[in-house]
């Protein structure tokens, strides 16, 4: 199977921990992947409010240029970017005029038949739990783990058609794979404000406070995502968080990949975990 990696903006900039945990992952997989040429932004949050044919068009051209090289897979580690092409497949499989008329935008042939994973229907069902369990080196045994899914990893249903909507179990089983003990608590699929933490950050602040204190009461020792997104909201406001309500929080925000490139037997340093906000360094004693 050939299969196409779509990075997104997100993973070339601001979460480029998340793309070098990816590869080392991948590596240890023996899993190639191939990056979609000449790819452009999906559009993320921002084109489906603005222009319904645009938001459409977007994610659909990187998926053309993807079906046009053969590909047969397209993985999405950005939840955002799993969104907006799952998105685009859905909308286009519904109506043919809109398929159409995109198709003829785009000016390549496109049959939308691709398979479009997001990072963790990915790691379930490309890369394999058995796989996965057969690669733990370092198991992260008395590490508690809180997974949160934020909105757009499981929702909508009727798009995503991957775990349950309202109580996901797969982020924790991977976890579980690690060795670590996946944390239950009450906020997994709450939205943590996503691209509000530009515009109402007191919004984005009193959510993911919600959500990061109630973890915290659950015993966790640290967080892990798979949206760049959310891990932005959860590391990068976190001091501002503390500031604001005047508790500690200090609870480290990994990508589910970083997570598992630890219990691969990868360093810190190999996954660029030093690269966040909140530092894990304490965390990590427990596994060392």
């Amino acid at each position: 199977m050939k299969l196409a990696y779509y990075p997104g903006c997100s993973l070339k900039g601001t979460s480029f921990e998340y793309e070098v945990s990816l590869l080392k992952i991948l590596e240890a997989l023996n899993i190639e992947i191939q990056e979609i040429p000449d790819w452009n932004c999906c559009g993320a949050s921002a084109a489906h409010s603005l222009n319904h044919n645009l938001s459409v068009a977007l994610p659909a051209r990187n998926l053309a240029i993807a079906e046009n090289n053969g590909f047969e897979e397209v993985l999405a580690p950005c939840a955002a970017c799993s969104s907006r092409l799952k998105t685009a497949k859905y909308e286009m499989g519904l109506d043919d005029i809109l398929k159409k008329k995109i198709t003829d935008s785009l000016e390549m042939p496109y049959s939308n038949s691709l398979n479009i994973s997001n990072m963790l229907e990915f790691l379930i069902n490309v890369a394999g739990k058995e796989k996965i369990k057969s690669l733990v080196k370092k198991p992260l045994s008395g590490l508690k783990v809180a997974s949160y899914y934020g909105c757009l990893l499981v929702r909508p249903p009727k798009v995503m058609k991957f775990d349950d909507p309202d109580r996901p179990v797969s982020m924790d089983e991977l976890v579980a794979l690690t060795g670590a003990v996946p944390v239950d608590y009450s906020y997994k699929t709450e939205c943590c404000g996503a691209i509000n933490s530009l515009s109402k950050p007191d919004v984005v602040m009193a959510l993911t406070g919600k959500i990061l204190y109630d973890i915290k009461e659950h015993g966790a020792d640290l967080v892990v995502v798979a949206c760049p997104l959310c891990h932005s909201n959860l590391d990068v406001r976190q001091r501002e968080i503390e500031r604001k309500y005047a508790e500690r929080i200090g609870l480290p925000v990994l990508f589910i990949t970083e997570l598992l490139g630890l219990a691969f037997g990868f360093s810190p340093e190999e996954l660029a975990i030093g690269g966040h906000m909140v530092n894990a360094d304490k965390v990590l004693k427990k596994i060392s």
